[in-house]
C-alpha cells in the first residue's frame, strides 16, 4: 500500500471518528411540547453580539430551562447537510424568555444543558443591567458579570435559612442631630422614598445613623441596600446592624468571605430570605426586593467606579435603580461630590445637614501652615516638619496618638523642581523622575533613562526635591525625631484597622486610617500642594475628601484635638477644611464646572487609542447635535507608545445618545477591522 494510500485511509478514520463524537445536542432532539423556543443571552461579552439569541428547547429539559437559569449553549454552530444545526463552542448564557415561536427563520440549535435551575436572572435585574449597559456604551454580558456572582453548586444545594420577623421602627438616636433626620427616618418606615444628600458629622457615629436608617425601612416592609468602599467600611456598619438588629436580618457581601460563601449569602437575597444587604461595589446589583431604600457611602471614593467594562459607577446605577424601582436614596459622606451638589441644585435630592453650631462642636481645629515653614529645631527639620506642625504632635502625643497621612506609600518618591515644585520628568519621554541611591541621578520611571544633568525647564533650578515623600520614609524621619514614640505604619500592604489610645505616631496613606480607640490627639495632614496641584479636574475635590476623611477620626477642638494641614492656606480645600464645610466648597466647584460646561453639568466621555485608530473611529461616530469634540491630544504612556485622546462632550439629556453612538462607531469598527483597538469611557473618572 502506498503512503497515499495510508494517508487517504487515515484521513477517513478521522473523519469518521468526528462524525460519531459529534455532541448529541448537534443531532437533532425532541423539542419541548409548550413554549419550544428559549430566548438566550449568551455571555460573549462582544459589541457587535450583545442581543438576544434563540435556542430550542430540548423536551428532557422543559420544566428546567425557566427564564432566569443559567445554561450552556453552543454558539457559532453551523447549519449541515441534514438540515440541523451542529458544532460550535460551548458558552454560558441565561435564559432571558420562552416564547411559542422563534422570528429566526433557520433551524434551532437545542440547548446544551441547563447548568442549575435557580433563577439567578430576575425580571428586574436585567432590566437594571440592560439600563447601565446602555448607559455606559457597553454590553449586557459585561454588566451581567458584575451583577451575578459565579455559580457554586454546594451553595445552591444548601437550603435558604427562613426570613425573620420584621423590626420595630427604631428610634431616632443621633439622627437628632440633623433637624431633618428624624422625619427622615419616619418617611422611611412609613413605605415613603425619601431621597437625600447627607452630609455626615465628624465622629464614629455615621456607621450606627446607617444601621438605624436600615432598620426603619425594614419596619416599613421593604429591603435595603448600603455600598461602602472597603471592607473595613463594611465592618463597622456590619457590627452597628447585628448591635441594632442582632443576627439575621441582614448579610454581608464582600470578597473576603471567599466566592462561594458570598454566592450563598447572594442566594438567601434573590430568595427573599434576607432584606438588607451589606457590602462594596457589586453589592448594588444585588436582587433585594422589594427595595425601599439604597445608600451609597463616600460616593466620591474612587473604589466605586467598577475598574472592569464597562466602568460603571456606583453612585450612577444607584440612582438608575431608585428611578426604576421606586426606591429612597441617601447618599453620604463626610465629604459632598459635585455630582451630589447638582442633585440637591436640580431638586432630585435634598440636603441631610446638620445646624452650623454642632459642626462647629464636634469638629477639631485646624491650623494651616506651608511647608516653606521649616523650624529652626534640629529635630524638626530631621523630622521634615514646619514648626508648627511639629510642635502640635510634640504636644499631642502627651494625649495620645497623633495620626500623619501622606499621600503615598512606600519609600522612593518621585521628584520635582526644589524651587518652583514643577514634577521633574525626563527629557527623553517626558515621564517621571524617581530618585535613585545617594550615589546615582535620578531615573525615568517609564523608559529607565538616566537624567545626571537635569534643570528646570521652568525656572532653571538644578536642585531636585522629593514630591511626595511615601509612608516608610516619613516613618522613618518621624520616628528619628520622637525616639521614644511608637510609630505604626498603615497602607495598602497591611491595613490596620485600630490602635490603642496610647501616645504613638500613626503613619498612614489616604483610605487607610485606622480608627484611634478614644479619637487622636492630633492629625498632621502632609504634602498638600502635591494633590492640590495634580492635573486633574478633581483634585481640589479629592483632596478635601481625603482631609475630611483623616481629620474626622480626631477628637473635637473642645477635646484639644488638632488637626495640621501643610498646604497653602488661600487654597478653597484648606479653606472648606479650616470651616469644615463641604457643602460649600462643593457648590463653588458645581458653579465653576457650569461656567466651563464641565460634568456634571454636561455628560463626557473619552475615545482614548493609536492615533489612528482614534481618528478612525471619530470619523465614524455620528455625534448628536451639538456635540463638542476636544482633541484628540497626545496622553502619556508606558514604554513609549503613542497613544492620543479625544473627549466628547454633549449637553444634558444627550448622554444615552452619546452612548449609543459611540457604541455603533466601534460595532462599525469591529465589522470593517479597522486598526487597533480603542478604549471608549462614559464619564471618564480624570479628564484633566
Amino acid at each position: 500500500m502506498s503512503s497515499a494510500d495510508g494517508a487517504g485511509e487515515q484521513l477517513a478514520l478521522i473523519r469518521e471518528t468526528v462524525r460519531r463524537s459529534r455532541p448529541k445536542a448537534a443531532q437533532g432532539v425532541k423539542p419541548a411540547d409548550e413554549l419550544p423556543v428559549a430566548r438566550v443571552l449568551v455571555d460573549k461579552g462582544v459589541l457587535s453580539l450583545d442581543q438576544y439569541f434563540d435556542y430550542a428547547v430540548p423536551a428532557a429539559m422543559a420544566d428546567d430551562a425557566q427564564p432566569g437559569v443559567r445554561v450552556r449553549v453552543r454558539f457559532g454552530a453551523r447549519v449541515g447537510p441534514s438540515g440541523r444545526r451542529q458544532g460550535g463552542a460551548l458558552h454560558d448564557g441565561y435564559i432571558v424568555d420562552r416564547l411559542a415561536a422563534s422570528d429566526y427563520p433557520g433551524p434551532l440549535a437545542p440547548l446544551a444543558r441547563v447548568l442549575s435551575p435557580e433563577r439567578v436572572l430576575t425580571p428586574a435585574l436585567l432590566k437594571l443591567c440592560r439600563a447601565v449597559a446602555d448607559r455606559y456604551a457597553g454590553t449586557l454580558a459585561d454588566v451581567l458579570q458584575l451583577a451575578v456572582p459565579p455559580r457554586h453548586a454546594r451553595a445552591e444545594a444548601d437550603p435558604s435559612p427562613a426570613p425573620l420577623p420584621l423590626p420595630a421602627a427604631p428610634g431616632p438616636g443621633t439622627w437628632t442631630r440633623y433637624p431633618q433626620g428624624p422625619a427622615f427616618l419616619a418617611s422611611l418606615a412609613a413605605g415613603h422614598a425619601p431621597r437625600a444628600v447627607w452630609t455626615a458629622l465628624p465622629g464614629p457615629d455615621w456607621p450606627h445613623e446607617i444601621a438605624r436608617a436600615v432598620a426603619a425601612t425594614l419596619a416599613g416592609g421593604r429591603g435595603a441596600l448600603v455600598v461602602l468602599p472597603d471592607g473595613r467600611a463594611v465592618a463597622r456598619v456590619d457590627a452597628a446592624l447585628t448591635e441594632l438588629l442582632g443576627p439575621g436580618l441582614h448579610t454581608v457581601l464582600a470578597a473576603e468571605a471567599g466566592p462561594e460563601e458570598r454566592y450563598r449569602h447572594w442566594l438567601a437575597v434573590s430568595r427573599g430570605s434576607v432584606r438588607a444587604v451589606v457590602g462594596t461595589r457589586a453589592t448594588v446589583f444585588a436582587p433585594v426586593r422589594p427595595l425601599g431604600l439604597l445608600v451609597v457611602w463616600s460616593d466620591g471614593d474612587g473604589s466605586h467606579r467598577d475598574p472592569n467594562a464597562p466602568h460603571p459607577h456606583v453612585r450612577e446605577v444607584a440612582l438608575l435603580r431608585a428611578a426604576e424601582e421606586g426606591a429612597g436614596v441617601l447618599l453620604g459622606g463626610l465629604s459632598t461630590t459635585v455630582e451630589a451638589a447638582q442633585l440637591l441644585r436640580t431638586g432630585w435630592a435634598r440636603p441631610l445637614a446638620a445646624e452650623r453650631a454642632t459642626v462647629r462642636d464636634l469638629a477639631p481645629r485646624v491650623r494651616t501652615v506651608t511647608d516653606l515653614d521649616q523650624a529652626r529645631d534640629a529635630a524638626a527639620q530631621a523630622a521634615r516638619l514646619p514648626s508648627v506642625a511639629w510642635a502640635t504632635a510634640r504636644d499631642a502625643l502627651t494625649r495620645g496618638p497623633v495620626l500623619v497621612q501622606v499621600p503615598r506609600r512606600g519609600y522612593l518618591p518621585r521628584l520635582a523642581c526644589g524651587r518652583c515644585r514643577t514634577p521633574a520628568r525626563c527629557r527623553r519621554c517626558a515621564g517621571p523622575l524617581e530618585a535613585g541611591s545617594a550615589a546615582t541621578p535620578p531615573v525615568c520611571t517609564w523608559c529607565g533613562t538616566a537624567e545626571p544633568e537635569w534643570h528646570c525647564v521652568e525656572c532653571g533650578s538644578f536642585r531636585l526635591r522629593a514630591q511626595i515623600v511615601g509612608a516608610r520614609r516619613t516613618a522613618e524621619e518621624l520616628g528619628k525625631a520622637f525616639p521614644r514614640v511608637p510609630v505604626r505604619t498603615s497602607g495598602r500592604d497591611a491595613v490596620l484597622a485600630t490602635v490603642p489610645p496610647g501616645p504613638a505616631l500613626v503613619i498612614a496613606t489616604p483610605g487607610a486610617e485606622p480608627l484611634a480607640e478614644d479619637g487622636y490627639a492630633a492629625a498632621l495632614l502632609l504634602d498638600g500642594w502635591a494633590l492640590l496641584t495634580r492635573p486633574d479636574l478633581r483634585a481640589g475635590e479629592e483632596t478635601l475628601r481625603r482631609w475630611l476623611t483623616a481629620a474626622a477620626l480626631v477628637r473635637p477642638a473642645g477635646a484639644g484635638g488638632t488637626v495640621v494641614v501643610v498646604a497653602e492656606p488661600s487654597a478653597r480645600p484648606v479653606q472648606a477644611l479650616v470651616r469644615w464645610d463641604p457643602a460649600g466648597h462643593a457648590a463653588t466647584e458645581l458653579d465653576e464646572r457650569a461656567q466651563l460646561h464641565f460634568p456634571p453639568v454636561s455628560r463626557m466621555a473619552s475615545v482614548t487609542g493609536p492615533p489612528q485608530a482614534v481618528a478612525d473611529l471619530l470619523g465614524l461616530v455620528r455625534l448628536p447635535e451639538g456635540a463638542d469634540v476636544l482633541g484628540p491630544v497626545p496622553v502619556p504612556a508606558a514604554r513609549g507608545e503613542e497613544v492620543e485622546r479625544a473627549l466628547l462632550r454633549v449637553a444634558p439629556g444627550q448622554g444615552a445618545a452619546l452612548a449609543s453612538a459611540l457604541k455603533a462607531a466601534q460595532i462599525a469598527r469591529i465589522a470593517l477591522r479597522t486598526g487597533a483597538p480603542v478604549r471608549i469611557r462614559i464619564d471618564p473618572p480624570d479628564i484633566g
